[in-house]
């Protein structure tokens, strides 16, 4: 993934019940590029928010299978990304929902 934008790295924020009680820990969830890697993640979470991670956990996701009628098929995989934050730096991601 040589020569990708940074806003290119980050889909969206992942908005679950389980990412909403893990901000309270000052963890953020997102939904990133299948492609990417951490230190990539961490450059755009500096160069999108503002902010410098502590961690990033990187963790890949498999498609549930599911049914179209009579034939079995299976949902997209996916990469998401757990970005722990220092105290006092918060990033606005439920804003608007």
């Amino acid at each position: 993934m040589v020569g990708v934008d940074t806003a290119n790295v980050i889909v969206k924020p992942l908005i679950s019940e389980k990412a909403a009680n893990l901000a309270g820990a000052n963890q953020y969830v997102f939904v990133v590029r299948k492609d990417a890697n951490r230190l990539q993640v961490r450059a755009a979470i500096k160069t999108m928010y503002g902010v410098s991670p502590i961690s990033i956990n990187v963790l890949n996701v498999r498609g549930k299978k599911v049914r179209f009628g009579r034939t079995q098929g299976t949902r997209s995989d996916w990469k998401k990304a757990v970005i722990t934050l220092p105290a006092g730096q918060t990033i606005n991601v439920y804003e608007g929902v």
